[in-house]
């Protein structure tokens, strides 16, 4: 199976990329995704699979590091917890409409990629992320550039060879 490579999106209010890093085992189920795209994407997801995180809703918003999936889709039980901000009444443990993934983080860029920024590399001009009106929080990138990503982040060598940090600092 060929590798896929994505992006997700995230208020840091919400779910920060430095809560990833204090999470335990900087792991954490991505749960929560109410669009029925988004859904479909997480279960294309395969475990391995490289996930960019992006900051949303803040100035500047902006691709903050790497991540990858180390457990693909399965039925998102925060839609049946009806204390959960994202309990849907049309979802059961019978009906598991919505699905979710879990992420590891990989790495923290030392400076965060801008949508302003990104928006300004030729190569980087067909991505999802940059569509006007692109809002899904679950999205596809391209693999040449998930690699541009990955050089600008100063990160350019070969996914495989990426070393995690294991710390919540930057």
């Amino acid at each position: 199976m060929a590798k896929k490579y994505w992006l997700v999106k995230s208020e840091p209010d919400c779910f920060s990329l430095d809560d990833l890093a204090a999470s335990p085992k900087q792991t954490t189920c991505w749960s929560g995704v109410r669009n029925y795209q988004a859904r479909n994407f997480m279960r294309e997801m395969h475990a391995g699979d490289p996930v960019l995180f992006y900051h949303s809703s803040v100035e500047p918003t902006a691709i903050v590091g790497l991540t990858e999936v180390v457990r693909e889709a399965y039925p998102d039980h925060t839609a049946w917890d009806k204390r959960d901000d994202h309990f849907d009444p049309k979802a059961s443990p019978d009906n598991p409409i919505w699905q979710m993934v879990d992420l590891r983080l990989v790495q923290v860029f030392a400076e965060p990629l801008t949508l302003q920024a990104l928006r300004d590399v030729l190569a980087l001009r067909g991505m999802e992320l940059l569509r006007r009106g692109s809002r899904l929080s679950v999205q596809p990138v391209g693999e040449k550039e998930f690699h541009e990503v990955l050089r600008l982040a100063g990160a350019a060598k070969a996914h495989g060879g990426l070393s995690r940090k294991r710390s919540a600092s930057r």
